[in-house]
């Protein structure tokens, strides 16, 4: 075989080698994913979601004038061989901030907090420890517009145990500013924490059971809980990220709030719709929510991807769980979601 012939025959060995590792270990699966063509159904969709690399996922649809949709597909358990479940609980992470930011605004209609209040107002011994604390404003908190750093991105993070939801403040504690309070939005789950610690000192009581009595409960939601030590385990699918194999993460506990809640996808569904028709909130309430949060949410904690949106074009609420999460997996969650969109709209 003449040299030429061979240096391309390897040149083309290396380059299918390339393009097979791109594919196999890169977002290249579900960006080709993205492009394919689209299947006939919502579930036709949601059976190719774990070909992307999701172990268990579900999607819950509901469209005005049309019943409730539910549709899983995947492993709800793995190792146990049982399937993904429409009705499961799931650690909903991130989206627990809609609650807190929707409880928060109900005590600032009632006069109860002042948006234009600061975190030194609140907690006079923080101001030495916390940048700008006399400049920033609960609503800046609401907004993510604090520049105070995210807790989460500390590495010490790892090392609490106490579930004390001050020792995760105190990762913060005298740390520059991301930048100047009011000048930029910056997600922190810091603000949050904050938060929750300024609801329960105006409430009195944990603010999740204000979130029960006055969210929860009028809509009927009893598959909401305020954290997996409120309900029983065997409830949630395990959870799972390819860098850690070999484990299942159903059992850890989140004790920051802002990211604690568990629920299932039709309460979440519930609980959005609600949200965004103006049937949760008054007028008053309603305007004020409108100034200081969104009205949809994803969320992401260890083994378990969620997203939860209204979209008005379709007059639709989608909510999806996914019991995988870390490497391309978040990626791969988007493409589903976007594909379920297409699908509805095109319908």
């Amino acid at each position: 075989m003449k040299k030429p012939v061979i240096i391309w025959l390897l040149r083309l060995c290396a380059a299918l080698v390339t393009v097979g590792s791109l594919y196999l270990f890169a977002p290249w699966r579900a960006a080709i994913g993205y492009l394919m063509p689209l299947p006939a159904t919502v579930q036709d969709q949601v059976d190719a979601a774990p070909d992307y690399g999701l172990d268990g996922i579900i999607v819950y649809v509901d469209r005005a004038g049309h019943e409730p949709e539910f549709h899983a597909a995947g492993w709800f358990d793995r190792e146990a061989r049982i399937p993904a479940d429409p009705h499961a609980l799931f650690k909903i992470a991130s989206i627990s901030k809609l609650y807190m930011a929707t409880a928060t605004v109900m005590l600032v209609a009632d006069g109860r907090l002042d948006l234009d209040d600061t975190v030194a107002d609140y907690f006079p011994d923080l101001a030495g420890r916390l940048a700008n604390a006399d400049r920033i404003t609960l609503r800046l908190l609401l907004q993510h517009r604090s520049g105070i750093p995210n807790w989460v991105e500390d590495p010490d993070r790892w090392a609490i145990t106490s579930g004390e939801v001050n020792d995760y403040l105190a990762l913060v504690f005298d740390d520059p500013a991301e930048f100047e309070p009011g000048t930029r939005y910056q997600y922190s789950n810091t603000n949050y924490l904050l938060i929750g610690n300024i609801l329960d000192q105006t409430l009195g009581y944990p603010h999740q059971q204000f979130i029960r009595s006055e969210i929860l409960d009028p809509l009927g939601l009893t598959n909401t809980f305020a954290s997996v030590d409120d309900v029983d385990i065997e409830r949630i699918p395990g959870g799972y990220d390819p860098g850690w194999p070999e484990e299942n993460f159903r059992s850890r506990v989140h004790h920051a709030p802002g990211g604690t809640m568990v629920a299932s996808a039709e309460d979440t569904g519930i609980f959005l719709r609600a949200l965004n028709d103006g049937s949760l909130l008054t007028d008053e309430e309603q305007a004020i929510y409108s100034s200081v949060y969104e009205y949809g949410h994803t969320g992401l904690v260890a083994g378990y991807s969620s997203i939860a949106r209204y979209h008005p074009d379709i007059d639709a609420v989608v909510v999806q769980f996914v019991n995988t999460s870390g490497g391309n997996t978040w990626t791969a969650t988007e493409v589903v979601y976007d594909r379920v969109l297409r699908i509805l709209r095109r319908g």
